[in-house]
């Protein structure tokens, strides 16, 4: 019995790690990365310039610290 508590507490701690991104390793690699960081910085700041500046919805997904008002 105390085997399988112990099997149903690691599986679902496992469940809730964050998924192993590796860091790349090639020049080629970080340049791939860093033109996605900015392509979905540029499709944030798109989406957010169309939301109503109202919204709970622009609060949470469109506010960032350093950001300008």
């Amino acid at each position: 019995m105390r085997v399988v508590a112990l099997l149903i507490a690691a599986l679902s701690l496992t469940a809730c790690a964050p998924a192993y991104e590796a860091m790349p390793q090639s020049s080629y690699q970080w340049e791939r990365r860093q033109q996605e960081i900015e392509y979905r910085e540029a499709e944030r700041r798109r989406l957010c310039a169309m939301m109503d500046k109202t919204t709970e919805r622009y609060e949470r997904d469109c506010t960032r610290p350093g950001d300008p008002d």
